[in-house]
C-alpha cells in the first residue's frame, strides 16, 4: 500500500520521534567498532537485506576497517503492512556463501523469524559461520528464535519507522526513529 505525500507528513506530524540522529548515528559507530573486533581478520561476506537494510548498511560499510566481499539478499514479512505475515523470498542468498564467513546486516529484528530463515539458508548452503548485525532490536517481551550478535539499539514495542525503516512504504530516508 502506498500512500499519499499528504498521508505520509501527517504520519510524521503525529508521530513520536523516540530516537535522535545523533543516537543512531552513535549506535551506527559502535556497532561497527564491535564488528571491527570480531571479524577483523575474518574477510566476510556481507549480505544487505533489502530494503530495510540499505541506510544501515551503507553507513556501516565505510566504518569497517577489513577487506570484504559484498552482495545482497531480499526477503519480507511485511510487505508494506504493519503487522508480519508469510515469508516472501525476492532474492535469496546465493552459492556464494560457500566456505564464507557471513554477516547478514539487517534493520531491526521483530520477532526473529526472517533472521533465524535467513540463517538457516545460508548455513545449508555452505557458510563457515553466520554472524548478524541488526540496527534495533525490537523489545517486545516475545521469545525469539535467533539474537543478533551485534546490535545498534534497543526500541520499544511500537511501530517504529525512519533509518530504513518504513511505514507503509514512506520514510525509510530519515535520520531518527519515529514510533506511531
Amino acid at each position: 500500500m502506498s500512500i499519499s505525500d499528504q498521508e505520509a507528513r501527517a504520519i510524521l506530524r503525529d508521530a513520536e520521534q523516540i530516537r535522535s540522529a545523533d543516537e543512531v548515528q552513535a549506535a551506527v559507530r559502535r556497532v561497527a567498532h564491535e564488528i571491527n573486533a570480531t571479524l577483523a581478520d575474518q574477510h566476510p561476506l556481507v549480505l544487505s537485506v533489502m530494503g530495510g537494510a540499505v541506510v544501515f548498511t551503507g553507513q556501516l560499510l565505510p566504518l569497517l576497517d577489513f577487506p570484504l566481499d559484498f552482495d545482497y539478499l531480499h526477503v519480507s514479512r511485511y510487505g508494506n503492512g504493519k503487522q508480519g505475515g508469510e515469508l516472501h523470498w525476492k532474492v535469496a542468498p546465493r552459492e556464494n556463501v560457500r566456505n564464507k564467513v557471513v554477516l547478514v546486516v539487517d534493520d531491526i529484528l521483530d520477532e526473529g523469524e526472517t533472521l533465524q530463515a535467513i540463517r538457516q539458508r545460508v548455513m545449508e548452503l555452505g557458510a563457515s559461520s553466520f554472524y548478524s548485525a541488526v540496527f534495533a532490536d525490537k523489545e517486545n517481551g516475545k521469545s525469539k528464535p535467533i539474537r543478533a550478535d551485534f546490535v545498534g539499539m534497543a526500541l520499544p514495542d511500537r511501530f517504529v519507522f525512519g533509518y530504513g525503516m518504513d511505514i507503509h512504504g514512506a520514510w525509510r530516508n530519515l535520520p531518527a526513529i519515529y514510533a506511531v
